[in-house]
């Protein structure tokens, strides 16, 4: 009898705990509107590292993922060892997309021979993508996971660069897997899967995963009427759940043009602008304003993934 209580016991807390919300797994109440502020593409330049480094440690931004293939990678992971509570994930990459900067896969070229084009490089588009090898874009992931852990970094979630790990429903369940396998979350929310996918997250394997509500990011139109504006809208917006913010921090100096020329749109302005207003004292403000509570990735991670 006393095994049967422990039992129906211990199936009610697991009834109990399924039934929260994000926000009170995080020990919020449930109707807290919650934000992950984000910079991608940390470790695509010196310029790059500089900003995100000092929105995180200055400004609103909460969280921020590397790309590990990328040449300035060591800097930002030297940073990450030295800062183990630095919200620092990986921004997986399958894709090289400026004219005259390039990189390559972690891997040797030979290895993973339909991620590269005919000069060595990741392809410069998700199209190409969807036509590699669902092995080979495995191999070079799970490559740049460990290439990122050689060099100190705790990952403390993955996201993908481009959206390039939702070309198809199997390159999406090998990203969803990999999250279960190093215990970390992934960025997935069942809208993105049913957009890009035209699939459930069950399909994908991530039913029972940490899902975003609303993914937020600035469009070519959006900068072109200001950051400012783009940003204050959105965070009027905001409801109740996860909420992901992302965002480009980069300075528009020497480097940054070189690296962005001929993409006006996320070029050097862009993310300089994206700089300018997350590390405002009118962002913070508004985040006030808002009852927004800023959240990290590592704390879905330790609190919920890994409980």
């Amino acid at each position: 009898m006393k095994y049967a209580v422990l039992f129906v016991a211990s199936l009610l807390s697991f009834a109990l705990s399924a039934q929260q919300t994000i926000q009170e797994k995080l020990g919020y109440p449930k109707n807290t509107k919650l934000l992950i502020i984000h910079a991608d593409d940390i470790g695509v330049s010196h310029s790059e590292n500089t900003a995100s480094i000092n929105a995180l440690e200055k400004g609103s931004v909460s969280s921020g993922s590397i790309m590990v293939p990328c040449p300035w990678m060591p800097e930002i992971a030297a940073y990450a060892k030295a800062h183990p509570n630095a919200d620092l994930g990986l921004h997986l990459t399958l894709t090289a997309e400026w004219n005259i900067y390039k990189w390559g896969p972690v891997l040797p070229r030979t290895e993973v021979p339909s991620l590269v084009d005919g000069k060595g490089f990741l392809f410069d588009n998700t199209g190409d993508v969807a036509k590699a090898k669902v092995a080979d874009i495995e191999k070079e992931l799970r490559a740049q996971v460990e290439r990122a852990k050689q060099f100190g970094i705790d990952p403390t979630h993955f996201d993908t660069h481009m959206g390039s790990v939702f070309t198809s429903v199997d390159v999406a369940k090998v990203y969803v897997k990999l999250g279960h396998e190093y215990k970390v979350p992934v960025l997935m929310g069942a809208l993105a899967a049913k957009m890009y996918l035209n699939a459930d997250v069950k399909d994908l394997g991530a039913e029972n995963d940490v899902l975003v509500d609303n993914l937020i990011m600035a469009q070519p139109e959006d900068f072109k009427g200001g950051m400012k504006a783009f940003y204050t809208k959105s965070f009027k917006a905001i409801q109740p759940g996860l909420n992901v913010l992302l965002l480009h921090a980069a300075h528009n100096d020497d480097e940054m043009k070189a690296v962005t020329a001929g993409h006006p749109e996320y070029g050097a302005e862009w993310r300089q602008a994206d700089y300018d207003f997350f590390t405002s004292e009118e962002c913070k403000k508004l985040l006030l304003e808002n009852n927004i509570r800023v959240v990290t990735w590592k704390e879905i991670r330790d609190k919920v993934v890994r409980k």
